[in-house]
């Protein structure tokens, strides 16, 4: 019976470690920003997705930039989009620019007692294939097709989510079952795609895809800012999704969709006289750095609708640093305990100094003995 026991407990340590390994191979079906596919014996993955979304009241600007890993030596992304797109490259300092901006506020926080790694608690350690084709058909057609450095892009309109499957796969791109059912909320909206295939600079790049892209630039109608979100939900992993949402106000999105409450990571009025940061922010000028993770990516519901917040009340995070107060680089603590000890000290001596130099009282007198008699 034992024996059975063990090897019952074997059995499910085995299965779960299966199912581990399986999240860990498995393709990426999609990512934050769209879907992005491969061939099936092959895999990637999107490590790490930003993406800045600008939004003056009229035209919604994307740009985005991933970095991918895997052993897939080509992949194509689907970005839908509610109007007509123009795409280009992105500025990769852009991200810089976003990230200096919102930057942490680094601050000392002062203690008095000493604590681990203070003196005298410290260690001592000191202190590809084709190009997609130009001619469409079966409810698909194509408006646009470039090329951007590493990237070949197809800008289509669908009315059919079968004929938009089709079409790409006769031009290179294979999409899982699943993916095409998700796209079918689109084409009843009528949006339309940014098919875009990763191909390696002059028939020279890596084998395999890895590290971070060129950023993608896209510029589109918008009556509302809008982050197109619903085909993470086919993600086998969980998602995290990190936006610079650039607006004349402080920006939040409508809904979590499905995932953790987010997290506002700086929000303010940008300075930024320069470089492409100051391009992308002129008439939009407040950012909103929103952070948000989603653990199941099964249950988004839908694309992140962006609002306007009730107030633009400005916020930047504030990572202290504790340090122990010192007087001319002395520790207080130790100053102010050793004066006391010291002061301690005088106090005695002096009191001891100044009884032994009192006179000493006479002894008392003696009474003369009673007269014998």
């Amino acid at each position: 019976m034992r024996g059975h026991g063990h090897l019952r407990v074997l059995t499910v340590v085995l299965a779960l470690l299966g199912v581990q390994l399986a999240s860990l191979v498995a393709p990426a079906y999609a990512c934050g920003c769209g879907a992005m596919v491969t061939d099936p014996d092959r895999r990637i993955a999107v490590g790490r997705e930003v993406s800045a979304v600008r939004w003056d009241g009229r035209q919604e600007q994307i740009v985005m930039r991933l970095t991918v890993t895997g052993n897939a030596g080509r992949a194509a992304w689907i970005m839908p989009v509610p109007h007509r797109a123009t795409v280009r490259l992105g500025d990769p300092a852009l991200f810089d620019q976003l990230a200096a901006a919102s930057a942490p506020a680094h601050r000392a926080r002062y203690h008095f007692w000493p604590r681990q790694g203070d003196w005298p608690f410290d260690s001592g350690d000191g202190v590809g294939a084709a190009p997609p084709g130009a001619a469409g058909g079966g409810g698909v057609g194509v408006v646009g097709r470039q090329r951007l450095g590493p990237f070949d892009v197809a800008r289509l309109t669908a009315t059919d989510p079968d004929a938009l499957a089709g079409w790409l796969h006769s031009h290179g791109f294979t999409l899982p079952d699943r993916l095409d059912r998700a796209l079918k909320p689109y084409v009843e909206r009528r949006w339309e795609y940014v098919a875009i295939r990763l191909t390696p600079r002059d028939g020279s790049g890596p084998t395999a895809l890895n590290g971070t892209l060129d950023p993608l630039h896209l510029t589109f109608a918008a009556d509302a800012p809008v982050y197109p979100m619903r085909l993470s939900r086919l993600a086998r992993s969980p998602q995290s999704l990190s936006l610079f949402v650039l607006a004349a106000h402080r920006m939040e999105p409508a809904t979590t969709i499905g995932g953790n409450p987010w997290r506002v990571g700086f929000a303010g009025r940008l300075t930024t006289a320069s470089g492409p940061l100051a391009e992308l922010s002129r008439g939009a000028p407040y950012l909103t750095v929103v952070d948000q993770e989603f653990p199941l990516p099964a249950r988004i519901s839908g694309d992140h609708s962006l609002r306007r917040t009730a107030t633009d009340t400005p916020y930047r995070e504030v990572v202290y640093a504790d340090r122990l107060r010192e007087v001319a680089g002395v520790p207080a603590w130790l100053l102010t305990t050793g004066g006391g000890a010291a002061l301690a000290v005088a106090a005695a001596s002096l009191y001891a100094v100044r009884r032994s130099r009192r006179p000493a009282p006479p002894p008392p007198p003696v009474p003369a003995p009673p007269p014998i008699g």
